[in-house]
């Protein structure tokens, strides 16, 4: 029980300092503690949902949100979001942890990227 209210903790800041999400990290140690991959992606979604009402708010407070286009965002993913578990059913877990690697390693190595090419 420690275990994943530390990691939880741990997770809560880099989410909310990173924008994230957190399901980068919640998602492998769900899978770790042997969960099914479509239990491990809907388990995760209330930390994320926790954890980002948490962010917004002390955004929020400090000015840190533009209002317009966050709900624009949200709108298509409210939108997408509903296509994700129908397509994770279909999926079995070894090539869910398959594209969840190649995912994780690649917005790796765009972050990386995009950071050497700034000024």
């Amino acid at each position: 029980m420690i275990i994943p209210v530390a990691f939880g903790v741990l997770v809560g800041v880099l989410s909310s300092g990173s924008g994230l999400g957190g399901g980068f990290l919640v998602v492998p140690l769900l899978l770790q503690m042997g969960k099914e991959a479509k239990v491990a992606v809907g388990t995760s979604f209330i930390f994320i949902l926790m954890v980002a009402i948490s962010s917004l708010v002390g955004h929020s407070r400090v000015g840190n949100v533009d209002w317009k286009v966050g709900a624009l965002l949200a709108l298509g993913g409210i939108l997408g979001a509903q296509a994700g578990p129908l397509i994770l059913n279909h999926i079995s877990d070894q090539n869910f942890k398959r594209f969840f690697s190649v995912l994780l390693v690649g917005t790796g190595l765009w972050l990386f990227y995009q950071s050497r090419t700034l000024p």
